[in-house]
């Protein structure tokens, strides 16, 4: 299983992104980032959009789910904020990746991502 060594991210993602009133973690995630043009990133790298399928291991919880910025984050049809701390864990891993991710209950949860399909642009 891959580690999550580079994380790559859009550049119109990380504009606005940075311009975020954001957590702290984010910020950090941006800080390693390396920026690259939409058309070079490729299609398996979860960025804003991107539809995610990913595997809580341990828990063998599967969950499928669209990450998008805070202001249309809706839970409940799967559209999960790049603030909520699943999203900023997935945001520039690519399918076969896996991160160790703490969560707000204290406990550390490995995120591995299955499957990633780019967002139509």
């Amino acid at each position: 299983m891959m580690k999550n060594d580079e994380l790559v991210i859009v550049d119109r993602d990380y504009a606005r992104l940075s311009a975020l009133e954001s957590a702290d973690v984010l910020v950090e995630e941006l800080s390693r980032a390396t920026v690259v043009p939409v058309e070079r990133v490729p299609d398996d790298v979860v960025r804003m959009h991107s539809v995610v399928t990913y595997v809580v291991e341990g828990m063998g919880e599967r969950r499928k789910v669209q990450l998008v910025f805070p202001e249309e984050s809706d839970p409940s049809s799967g559209k999960v904020s790049v603030l909520a701390p699943v999203g900023v864990a997935l945001l520039g891993l690519r399918a076969g990746q896996s991160i160790d991710w703490p969560f707000p209950d204290g406990r550390v949860r490995r995120l591995c991502v299955e499957r990633t399909v780019a967002p139509a642009e």
